[in-house]
């Protein structure tokens, strides 16, 4: 995977982790129409501090769905789309195939994300996960803060999500 696809793919699971915070409808996470939008900022920190920053829109569940990142012009940054079984990112003219959402994460944050709980922290349900800690507190107000402490590198994300 080249660095800029690498980059773009850990801005789309860091978005994955932002927009599985709130669900404007209240609806199941199965539920394949179930649709978020907002902005992020993400930042990791390690030998090299990334930050980003981005608009999005999020369609689906864990199961199956699609991630669009934008630019602040709104152009398309990148776009995931996912399926039990595979995952494809879509950035900068590229197509990167991998087998699941899990094994597309795991490359580009160096480290698994906790998929199953993203959706839980959705709908207001605060799942433990060991290294993560979510704050739900102004999940009503569509803001979510997560940290991941462990393992490293940390990273801190923040969403706000349009109303």
């Amino acid at each position: 995977m080249t660095a800029l696809a690498r980059g773009w793919a850990l801005m789309v699971c860091a978005l994955l982790l932002a927009g599985c915070a709130y669900l404007n409808s209240g609806r199941q996470n199965a539920d394949p129409s179930a649709f978020w939008s907002g902005r992020l900022a993400l930042q990791v920190d390690g030998s090299a501090l990334q930050s980003f920053a981005a608009s999005f829109e999020l369609k689906g569940s864990a199961e199956t769905g699609e991630l669009i990142l934008f630019n602040p012009l709104g152009g398309t940054l990148a776009r995931l789309v996912w399926q039990p079984g595979s995952a494809t990112l879509h950035a900068n003219g590229d197509v990167q195939p991998f087998d699941s959402l899990e094994a597309l994460v795991a490359q580009a944050t160096g480290a698994p994300l906790p998929l199953a709980a993203l959706f839980d922290w959705l709908h207001g349900s605060n799942t433990q996960v060991p290294g993560w800690q979510a704050d739900l507190a102004r999940l009503e107000d569509g803001r979510i803060t997560a940290v991941r402490s462990q393992p490293e590198p940390t990273a801190t994300l923040r969403l706000v999500l349009d109303k």
